[in-house]
């Protein structure tokens, strides 16, 4: 058995908004899982330091009152969570984010403003991952299914239970369990390797920034030159599709 029959870390944070540069972490959890049934897990709540507001505690439950009464330092937080991932990967263990882009940048972006070791650092110098987003991976090999692809709605695909949605534990466990049940369906995602899913998922999330910028273009939404993607519940059309394929050797996405 590859990759998804072994321990595998789901990972995912709560925040106060939608841009990944400027959101800052409300909650964020480190869940160990084998086959999607769980070891150990870690959970966090973070003083974010600014207001989290009403339409995020709509979201994700988490009041401004009860973050900064109960969190912790936003700083300790994220060096701790960055932490918690450095080590597993340095043991070679696979990080598991659904829609995981959002995710890494954004807690690339507290190390920063806390002045603070990047996941870089903390490895050595040596390179983040491998990193398994079941979103990107859904995408590439249905990516003509019609609906949401938001975690629920792809729970909901794959037969896979998750408990309370935005709950940062849950959500975590839920990626893991997603990435196990795409396996299952996939022949060739089962077989490929844990890097050559991560290298499959940066060749195709540079496919869809631009198939994004071009519809942003043709739209006259915004300049020629955006290159972000939308979030994974974004309301904007999707860019053209990517055809259907599988993962490379090669790590590229073939």
């Amino acid at each position: 058995m590859g990759w998804y029959g072994e321990l595998l870390v789901g990972f995912d944070l709560e925040t106060t908004g939608t841009d990944p540069g400027e959101a800052r972490i409300v909650s964020a959890a480190v869940v160990e899982a084998v086959r999607g049934v769980p070891a150990r897990r870690r959970e966090w709540l973070a003083d974010p330091g600014v207001p989290v507001p009403p339409e995020t505690t709509a979201i994700h439950g988490i009041t401004d009152e009860r973050a900064t009464i109960h969190g912790r330092p936003a700083a300790e937080v994220a060096d701790e969570v960055a932490d918690a991932l450095a080590a597993h990967w340095a043991r070679g263990v696979p990080v598991v984010a659904y829609n995981a882009t959002f995710d890494l940048t954004l807690l690339a972006a507290e190390l920063r403003r806390h002045g603070l070791a990047s996941m870089r650092e903390r490895l050595g110098g040596g390179e983040e991952g491998p990193v398994i987003d079941p979103y990107a991976m859904d995408r590439t090999v249905d990516p003509f299914r019609e609906g949401k692809r938001t975690l629920e709605a792809v729970c909901v695909e794959y037969g896979v239970v998750l408990g309370r949605a935005h709950d940062a534990a849950e959500d975590a466990l839920a990626a893991v369990r997603l990435a196990v049940a795409i396996a299952e369906r996939y022949g060739d995602v089962a077989s490929a390797g844990a890097w050559d899913l991560h290298r499959g998922q940066e060749g195709w999330h540079a496919e869809r920034a631009e198939g994004y910028r071009q519809w942003l273009a043709r739209q006259s939404r915004g300049p020629a030159a955006e290159t972000t993607a939308p979030a994974a519940d974004a309301t904007a059309p999707e860019a053209e599709p990517v055809p259907k394929r599988g993962f490379g050797p090669d790590g590229a996405v073939a």
